[in-house]
């Protein structure tokens, strides 16, 4: 695999021009490219229970090397996620992707970069289950000379050098637009003034994207002293998960007036136990159902009538992580954060929209 004298000068380049900034901070989002259409991926599974494999660089010209550790496939948007890089790091386009699936264990995520290391990949790029316990893993790949890109979730580090780049969404942002939608539609139903009843299934606690969407929402929360959060709970980010836990909501609360899903999968979970409990949901029904993710099931649910609004997060990072891995081939500095571009897409917009959606 092309271990480099090329990737120590783009790393060095980096280093000394990059500005380094963190997740939600307020640099302008890079947009995202459409996926490649290109031919079915050749991706080499790595096991994570395996000896890892040990191979000989091979000669000049050859494949870049992309060993790729993916949370798992617990959503829509993940497989989606999932679905962008492999249709990016292709044979045809001069890649050869090793790609891990974690099974949502960070234990595996870490035997997955440590067996990349071993295989002396090019680069490695980690999609990871939780912000934390990256150090010691990154160091070895840092000291292997392996540039590490992060995509979706953000990690916290002691060093920043220890990952070159972070691609993914402003997770803080999303809470925000999720409140800025929801007091509008209050407005435009006359229920600004109404005493609103909220409550949220969460995703992974400790995951960048709970902890930004919860953080959002709860910040801009403060302005609207009629808004009561009546409870948050993870669901995991799972569809069986989230109608428990709404299960639950539901049987200890007999006044939701909105339900905030931090991931598409749990709003329809939540949907499920709505409608179980003989209530309605969406917009003629007795339950505001907000929703974040904006895959194309949301957008069958919003054209159903079952849900209120998806606030978008962009799974196709394939391009943009391609991007920035030509840059560094090329020995040029690259941004440490990459915003994918997003919006929020309300139920009357929704027929009208999906046919143009790429997920």
């Amino acid at each position: 695999m092309k271990k480099k004298l090329i990737g120590l000068m783009a790393m060095t380049a980096l280093l000394t021009s990059a500005v380094l900034t963190g997740c939600g901070s307020s640099q302008t989002p890079a947009t995202t490219a459409a996926p490649a259409t290109t031919a079915a991926p050749a991706a080499t599974e790595a096991k994570t229970d395996a000896a890892p494999a040990t191979t000989a660089a091979p000669a000049a010209g050859e494949n870049i090397v992309v060993g790729f550790s993916q949370v798992g496939a617990e959503s829509d948007w993940r497989t989606a996620n999932t679905g962008s890089m492999k249709s990016t790091f292709t044979e045809a386009n001069g890649y050869t992707l090793i790609f891990d699936d974690a099974q949502q264990k960070q234990e595996n995520q870490l035997k997955a970069v440590r067996n990349f290391i071993q295989q002396d990949v090019d680069y490695i790029v980690i999609a990871p289950v939780t912000e934390t316990g990256w150090d010691t893993v990154l160091q070895e790949a840092k000291d292997a000379g392996i540039p590490v890109v992060i995509v979706d979730r953000m990690i916290d580090v002691s060093d920043d050098s220890l990952y070159t780049a972070w691609v993914g969404s402003n997770f803080l942002q999303e809470g925000y637009d999720a409140v800025a939608w929801l007091e509008e539609y209050l407005a435009a139903n006359n229920r600004g003034d109404e005493q609103i009843n909220i409550v949220t299934l969460q995703g992974t606690i400790g995951s960048s994207a709970q902890i930004g969407r919860t953080n959002g929402v709860e910040e801009k929360m403060a302005a609207h002293g009629n808004w009561t959060m009546l409870a948050r709970q993870t669901g995991e980010f799972t569809q069986a998960k989230g109608q428990e836990v709404m299960e639950s909501f539901l049987k200890t609360y007999d006044d939701i007036d909105v339900v905030i899903a931090e991931n598409d999968n749990m709003a329809f979970g939540a949907i499920d136990a709505v409608k179980a409990a003989g209530k309605t949901c969406g917009p003629d029904g007795d339950v505001i159902i907000i929703s974040f993710d904006a895959v194309a099931a949301a957008f069958d649910s919003m054209i159903a009538g079952d849900m209120n609004v998806s606030v978008e997060c962009n799974p196709l990072h394939g391009p943009r992580v391609a991007e920035i891995i030509q840059k560094l081939e090329k020995g040029e500095p690259v941004d440490k954060i990459a915003y994918v571009e997003e919006g929020v897409y309300p139920a009357d917009t929704a027929a009208k929209i999906k046919p143009e959606r790429a997920y």
